[in-house]
């Protein structure tokens, strides 16, 4: 039984404390918040305990890991205070919003080959696991092209986007890792954005939409897009293409019922709205694969270089479009 701490009781600790909650080989021990009636309310609903500081969790011998669901400010302290405590790390993304902390973090703590794992939850979706696995196989032979779209259903408060660091290393994060996770390194950047939602978001420095290319090492193209806005739901689909065929990942529904009738034919329900419900199930497989690592003293497959590297390539994206030009990253 591996034992937790949360750091960080907002809407995405308190949706990590329940899934570690309900693991049958993970036990809730404590949850921290600097706003105490979060960290009060998570504990009450989960029958955990209220920890008075980080301190109180780092220095408890009977919590095994924490997970690091604070904002992302406080992540690289955090990461390595748990680190240098001898806990095994999960922690949300993004390490930070600058690579030279990231940097400057895992050559703090590289030393101690800690085990730190970053959530990377995607990797972790059913149907995009599959994908890759078959693409792994050598279904498609050579992978040519893979296309990502990513579209928020609604576009996040003006006074989130402030202090999230812009659109790439917020929201195109996870996109930059799936395509490495799908494609392999990769080796050129060239990035379009535009202002065509929001206008606060346009007030406040940052892109709501977004079209990047990309080139891996082995010579494939990736080519992600995203909105802040999509009518219609959360549109997450991943495609394959290669020189034997296609792949492709479609959007969730509440049921695969479809309507037939005079009005229409194949009407079927929405989209799943929001993420949680998206990737409920890629979530629980990654507090599984966190646990079974902390057991095995195994690498994560979404581990600290994975942070860093999805990191450089929204840095990448970000110098291309203030520049309009492709940008190569070194090895």
């Amino acid at each position: 039984m591996i034992s937790f701490a949360i750091l960080g009781c907002g809407r995405i600790g308190r949706m990590h404390a329940r899934n570690i909650k309900a693991h049958p080989r993970a036990e809730l021990v404590g949850v921290y918040d600097v706003v105490a009636k979060a960290a009060d309310e998570v504990a009450a609903e989960l029958g955990s305990r209220v920890l008075g500081s980080v301190d109180e969790a780092l220095n408890d011998p009977k919590i095994d890991a924490v997970f690091i669901a604070s904002s992302t400010d406080t992540h690289v302290d955090l990461i390595t205070r748990s680190a240098k405590a001898g806990k095994a790390v999960l922690c949300e993304k993004p390490i930070d919003l600058d690579i030279a902390r990231v940097e400057a973090c895992w050559t703090e703590i590289g030393k101690l080959d800690p085990l730190v794992m970053i959530g990377f939850n995607r990797r972790f979706d059913p149907s995009f696991k599959a994908l890759r696995d078959r693409i792994q196989g050598g279904e498609l032979g050579r992978l040519e092209q893979v296309v990502i779209t990513s579209r928020d259903p609604a576009p996040p408060p003006v006074q989130y986007v402030k202090g999230s660091g812009g659109l790439f290393r917020d929201m195109t994060i996870h996109d930059f890792d799936m395509a490495r996770y799908l494609a392999g390194d990769i080796v050129e950047v060239q990035a379009m954005g535009g202002n065509l939602i929001d206008p606060g978001i346009k007030e406040v420095g940052d892109i709501d939409a977004a079209m990047i290319v990309m080139r891996a090492a082995s010579g494939a193209l990736v080519h992600i897009n995203n909105s802040r806005r999509c009518s219609y739901g959360y549109d997450q689909r991943v495609e394959a293409f290669g020189e034997k065929g296609m792949l492709q990942a479609h959007n969730r529904r509440a049921t695969t019922v479809e309507a037939w009738g005079a009005e229409g034919t194949q009407a079927r329900d929405p989209v799943l709205n929001f993420f949680i419900e998206r990737y409920f199930e890629a979530y629980m497989a990654e507090i599984n694969h966190f646990v079974d690592c902390v057991e095995k003293h195994e690498k994560p497959l979404a581990g600290f270089p994975e942070g860093r590297e999805a990191l450089r390539l929204a840095d990448a994206a970000l110098e291309s479009l203030n520049t309009g030009r492709s940008v190569r990253l070194d090895g």
